[in-house]
């Protein structure tokens, strides 16, 4: 049940870094159920920070979920369709926050006429991609810090005549 208080807006880049403890966060507590300690770890050794992490978040559109005007949440929409990242606090998970985000970023993706919507999911997201609508294209096994994880291929088609993009699939260091 989405708290009626929360306000989705766009990113500002002074919570870049708070941004970052959210990624954290939602990877070493929110996705135990998921992925183990090492998993966890190898996807994420810290909280992302800094001028770096600040233009990853500049250069797409990136969303934010705010209680009483703090973050709780993030997702990011590229140009093309890319959703690259899509983290909610572990306090406010499976709250309908990711849900509020997504339906801000597909919204988005529609005003722009963008055809396809994709993302290397992880299990925590898979879910929410699925409620949502979203295809499953293939189970994928990737490697991070020597670690292997499992994501996911996923897609949503928005029914605009497809965009070239030549992108088949992306890699990324956020998704496992």
């Amino acid at each position: 049940m989405l708290n009626s208080s929360i306000e989705i807006g766009d990113f500002r880049i002074s919570e870049a870094d708070q941004l970052g403890v959210i990624f954290f966060e939602a990877v070493r507590e929110g996705a135990r159920e998921f992925y183990n300690f090492e998993q966890r770890r190898a996807w994420a050794s810290g909280p992302p920070s800094g001028p770096d992490w600040a233009s990853r978040l500049t250069a797409r559109r990136t969303m934010v979920a705010r209680l009483a005007g703090q973050p709780v949440g993030f997702m990011t929409l590229d140009d093309d369709g890319y959703i690259d990242l899509a983290f909610v606090t572990p306090g406010h998970q499976r709250q309908g926050v990711g849900g509020a985000l997504y339906a801000r970023i597909e919204a988005i993706a529609r005003d722009g006429k963008i055809a396809r919507l994709y993302s290397h999911a992880s299990y925590l997201v898979r879910g929410l991609f699925e409620q949502q609508g979203w295809d499953v294209v293939r189970e994928q096994k990737i490697e991070r810090a020597g670690v292997t994880l499992t994501n996911f291929l996923m897609e949503k088609r928005l029914h605009y005549p497809a965009r070239r993009t030549g992108i088949a699939a992306r890699s990324d260091e956020s998704r496992p």
